[in-house]
């Protein structure tokens, strides 16, 4: 496995990394085109993508990075079948050398499936492990999804 960090991606990257998006977050976020995920990517500013590729240069993993409200964001997603190995601390780590300060929601409960039927599981603990503080009191609630605000600090460390 290696990391490619870029700003642009390949046609080939947008749909291996739509095919991960589907396969592994809960099927409410699921999107049934390519194009409405890349419309999801296009509306991001100063985007910054790490992606974890296999040696047939295969995403894998892929961590990325946007501005919103003057702050910075992350969406972190590891493929299920590489998932316990540290890659996706590895792709947090990278991400965390370049700013001292990440924001991201995080679903802190077990009640969405995947879109295999296989029940999606919480990752917060996975955060918490690297270093990532629960903002309890700021939840994201829409008619899809609850999730809660995760945020890392480098003076946290």
């Amino acid at each position: 496995m290696k990391f490619i960090e870029t700003e642009v991606l390949s046609q080939e990257q947008k749909q291996e990394m739509f095919e991960l998006w589907n396969n592994e977050y809960p099927d409410v976020l699921a999107y049934s085109v390519l194009t409405e995920f890349e419309d999801y990517l296009n509306k991001l500013i100063n985007r910054h993508y790490i992606l974890l590729v296999d040696d047939a240069g295969k995403v894998k993993g892929w961590y990325f990075e946007f501005t919103r409200d003057d702050e910075k964001w992350f969406v972190l997603i590891v493929g299920s079948e590489i998932q316990n190995r540290g890659y996706g601390s590895q792709l947090l780590e990278k991400g965390k050398s370049r700013s001292d300060k990440l924001n991201g929601w995080v679903i802190d409960h077990n009640n969405y499936k995947k879109l295999s039927g296989e029940p999606y599981l919480s990752p917060l603990g996975f955060y918490v492990k690297n270093g990532f503080k629960v903002l309890h009191d700021n939840v994201l609630k829409t008619e899809k999804i609850s999730a809660v605000q995760i945020e890392w600090q480098k003076d946290y460390d």
